[in-house]
């Protein structure tokens, strides 16, 4: 597997951006058309697992929907468990909660109570970084329980909706794969 432009330039040539979705005034960034080019969805897990593959991860945490799409693959080729962030009434056992803010709304996150063990190490995966808001919140859950969230990483990253300050501000590093500036 190389890391090369032409594999970032393959990634984000096939994401499409579809306006005024869910709202008027939002570009929203379409992972599922990468989902659909073979290559590029190969190209982005290939990227993903080698970057993690010798990390000691012990559990990949995927938010509801999408960062689920990537997060399972990748537990499962770097030998990870992987954990749910599920929105209000989605998880079975006992959860606990975190409400957040969002590009566009509010709403609320949960994850099993049980988890996550103390001083596990976490990596929290999901498809787009924007203001921050989903993934402050799964963080928050995550070191609650008491997981060391090595890193958080997003297929996509929106730089002005300065998201990544949000995930600093916690203590945690990111890593993104593709941005698209000034969207």
């Amino acid at each position: 597997m190389f890391m090369s432009d032409d594999a970032l330039q393959i990634i984000k040539n096939s994401i499409t951006s579809i306006p005024d979705y869910p709202l008027p005034g939002i570009l929203f960034r379409d992972i599922t058309s990468l989902l659909e080019n073979a290559q590029a969805f190969h190209l982005t897990m290939s990227l993903l697992i080698e970057r993690y593959k010798d990390q000691q991860i012990d559990k990949v945490v995927g938010t509801e929907a999408r960062g689920f799409i990537f997060a399972a693959p990748l537990a499962l080729a770097i030998g990870a468990g992987l954990v749910p962030v599920r929105k209000p009434s989605k998880l079975p056992r006992d959860t606990i909660q975190e409400g957040y803010s969002l590009e566009y709304g509010s709403d609320v996150l949960q994850i099993h109570s049980d988890a996550i063990q103390k001083d596990e190490r976490i990596l929290l995966v999901d498809d787009l970084l924007a203001t921050g808001g989903t993934a402050g919140a799964s963080i928050k859950l995550i070191q609650r329980l008491g997981g060391k969230v090595i890193e958080s990483v997003f297929v996509i990253e929106l730089p002005a909706l300065k998201g990544a300050q949000k995930i600093h501000d916690l203590g945690v590093p990111h890593y993104s794969l593709v941005s698209f500036e000034g969207e």
